[in-house]
């Protein structure tokens, strides 16, 4: 039989507010444990949760972005559960009117474009953290977390394969990165998803039976996990057993999935309306300015990076998958006023010279201006591609910006016609066999050639020049 795989996401995006959803205690990273707790935090008698207003506009500009229906009245609802990290008992967060509404987005899987909606967005507070190993036989509480605001955005169960969902989570990755309401950290949880996930036979359209993987924050481990999923449940079924409804965790280091407890239902949780927060009211003008002060989302500025830069979908799509790399590119391309030639050294080079040292684009030791700085000077005929890579790599530790290092290094190319064209002609001389075995139609020792004369000048005679010379004279 032909499986069908049904997969739907809860991501779960820490907002860049600088104190808490319902407290002003902080919420920086890091913080030695239970230092950043307030009363408010952990439900201490009598006090009271107040709204920060920051998450409730950065909620809505993710809404917008997504084209979403903005709820004019959403309430907060207390969701019932206890957890040893859930001070109060209960969760605050939304659920029958959510802040965000039905939205979508669009992703690229294989060339071929997809839609997937999204259900809802909605706020809620964070719970702490269980510390499992750091204490021998029993678990420390950090609560630290507590009361951090999230926005959790619930797709559709519109994605078919692990690599749509991952194709969707980095889109939305990439929008709230963009818009600045989440600095997307994985690392750090700030940027994290539960995937349900199901499968049914093909042609069928009835949805099967769901499991959850829980608190899923890397790229690589979610494709894993859900992949490892998948089969679990085929294997399952096809061996006559039924799938168990419920939430499961994945085991990097056993790249396996397994069972964390029973799925509960929305009336486990006896959600009600928290009686100590007022519905949010949301006017149509604080709406229009929202909207106003949107900056340009991926989409739109992969659209004019293959427009007006004349990239490629696939080099767009790259570089617009982060605002910091799309930034860094647009500020090479003003240096150097060449977009393809920065395109392939920022893609190319630097990007692999960060990748072979797995350092993050921030850590960069070539700055944009730098970079295009270098670019500048192979446009203007100082110094050739080839050298640009030694030019390059002293950049890299730290020797200087190009022209400094061209300077120092004495790598300025020969384009003096006289000074090449004595080189061509010792080496024509020098060379008869060649040089007959090029008149007999053997072209490809032009490439001989060309190397005797790069090795003659050091590398430094431009190559268009030495091949102009060469066809001249061999002619």
């Amino acid at each position: 039989m032909e499986w069908e795989t049904v997969i739907g996401l809860e991501i779960h995006a820490q907002l860049a507010t600088k104190s808490k959803i319902f407290s002003g205690a902080a919420t920086t990273y890091g913080a030695e444990p239970n230092t950043q707790a307030c009363a408010v935090d952990l439900g201490l008698p009598g006090v009271l949760p107040v709204l920060n207003a920051e998450a409730v506009r950065q909620a809505c500009q993710f809404g917008l972005a997504v084209g979403a229906h903005i709820g004019e009245r959403s309430v907060f609802a207390r969701k019932n559960y206890f957890y040893p990290d859930l001070p109060k008992g209960y969760q605050i967060s939304q659920f029958e009117l959510p802040i965000v509404g039905l939205g979508s987005t669009d992703i690229q899987v294989n060339g071929e474009a997809k839609t997937v909606g999204i259900t809802r967005a909605h706020l809620e507070e964070d719970a702490g953290k269980s510390l499992h190993d750091a204490f021998g036989d029993s678990t420390g509480i950090d609560l630290n977390r507590a009361g951090t605001p999230l926005l959790e955005i619930v797709s559709e169960p519109d994605m078919r394969s692990a690599k749509e969902a991952i194709a969707y989570m980095k889109k939305i990755h990439a929008l709230v990165t963009y818009i600045g309401i989440c600095d997307g950290n994985m690392q750090e949880g700030s940027f994290r998803c539960d995937a349900n996930i199901s499968i049914r036979p093909k042609g069928e359209d009835k949805l099967g039976t769901r499991t959850e993987l829980k608190n899923l924050n890397s790229f690589k481990f979610i494709e894993k996990a859900i992949n490892y999923e998948v089969e679990r449940q085929i294997d399952i079924i096809e061996s006559g057993g039924a799938i168990v409804q419920e939430t499961r965790l994945y085991d990097a280091n056993k790249d396996e999935t397994r069972s964390m407890r029973s799925k509960e239902e929305a009336n486990d949780y006896r959600y009600f309306p928290d009686p100590d927060l007022l519905p949010v009211v949301i006017e149509l003008e604080f709406l229009e300015k929202l909207k106003a002060g949107l900056p340009e989302l991926p989409d739109q500025r992969k659209a004019r990076f293959v427009s007006d830069y004349a990239l490629s979908d696939e080099d767009a799509d790259t570089l617009t998958a982060s605002r910091p790399l799309a930034d860094f590119y647009e500020t090479v391309v003003k240096s150097c006023d060449d977009a393809r030639l920065g395109a392939n050294w920022v893609l190319s080079e630097l990007g692999g010279a960060l990748n072979k040292a797995g350092l993050d684009l921030a850590d960069s030791p070539i700055n944009a201006e730098q970079l295009g700085g270098l670019i500048k000077r192979i446009k203007d005929n100082t110094i050739s591609g080839k050298i640009a890579k030694q030019v390059f790599a002293a950049m890299w530790t730290g020797e200087g910006d190009a022209d400094s290092i061209i300077e120092a290094k004495g790598l300025k190319q020969v384009t003096d016609t006289g000074a090449i064209e004595a080189m061509v002609d010792k080496v024509i001389a020098d060379n008869p066999g060649q040089v007959e075995q090029f008149k007999a139609g053997k072209t490809k020792v032009m490439g001989f050639f060309v190397g005797q004369i790069m090795k003659a000048s050091k590398g430094k005679a431009n190559p268009a020049q030495v091949n102009q010379l060469l066809k001249q004279k061999l002619s």
